[in-house]
């Protein structure tokens, strides 16, 4: 029974998070300590499953991809730096204050979603140029501190930011988010987490089904659902990982 609770939790988180670019930590992440494992171990635990998030969606994607393999490679050389900086800072500091600030900061996320209507409906590439990819590498690269420390919700921070700097739409910015953050940034976050701190590993045949096959159907949803549908599910999932963030 354990165990099939623990794979209900995870194929529903990252369902929701394949599907809105993000926020599979709001479910998982604070059941698991609510089921008794210690913050560190319940977020390395996480951190690992997660990846299979990406596994899941990068399966789905290979048949209906737009990615742009230099652009893909711009967002891993940014981001993969600031995740491992994150993933040695979690262990080391106090959070909570940090926890309640992002929690603050994605629920403006969502309402300027909400009241931007016409935010990421169409795909308008911008700041491709030299200071565009610097200015927006070193926002990536801030992203990729959050995702390494405080990992609920911080892809949602990666879809909104290459919708409003890059100007993709949210299929597009959903499918980066999913495929770079879920599969090389939790994996690199992962590594880096499981060689500091202690894993539930008995949990995680579970929770990695749960992530494989949530990931793929949310994937699945996000790409014949279109811009709209995601672009709501983006806003209700923002207010609520920044409720749980502000709330602990």
């Amino acid at each position: 029974m354990e165990q099939i609770f623990l794979f209900v939790i995870s194929f529903v988180a990252n369902a929701f998070s394949a599907f809105a670019g993000g926020g599979a930590g709001l479910i998982q992440l604070p059941l698991l300590i609510f089921l008794g494992l210690p913050f560190a171990i319940a977020l390395s635990t996480h951190k690992i499953a997660s990846v299979a998030l990406g596994v899941g969606a990068t399966i789905r994607y290979l048949r209906d991809s737009k990615l742009e393999r230099r652009f893909a490679l711009y967002i891993l050389i940014t981001g993969l730096p600031g995740v491992i900086i994150g993933a040695n800072i979690i262990l080391l500091v106090p959070s909570r204050t940090a926890e309640i600030a992002l929690g603050l900061l994605t629920i403006s996320l969502g309402l300027y979603s909400w009241f931007k209507s016409q935010l990421g409906q169409q795909y308008m590439p911008l700041h491709r140029n030299t200071y565009g990819c610097i200015i927006g590498g070193c926002v990536i690269f801030s992203i990729g501190i959050l995702n390494g420390s405080l990992t609920s919700g911080t892809g949602l921070f990666v879809t909104i930011w290459l919708i409003r700097w890059f100007g993709l739409d949210y299929k597009r910015a959903v499918a980066y988010t999913l495929v770079l953050v879920g599969l090389f940034w939790n994996g690199t976050g992962a590594i880096t987490l499981g060689l500091l701190g202690d894993v539930k590993w008995d949990w995680l045949p579970a929770l990695l089904l749960g992530s494989l096959l949530g990931g793929y159907f949310g994937a699945h949803l996000a790409i014949t659902k279109g811009n709209r549908w995601i672009k709501r599910i983006f806003e209700i999932i923002t207010l609520l990982v920044g409720i749980k963030l502000i709330l602990g």
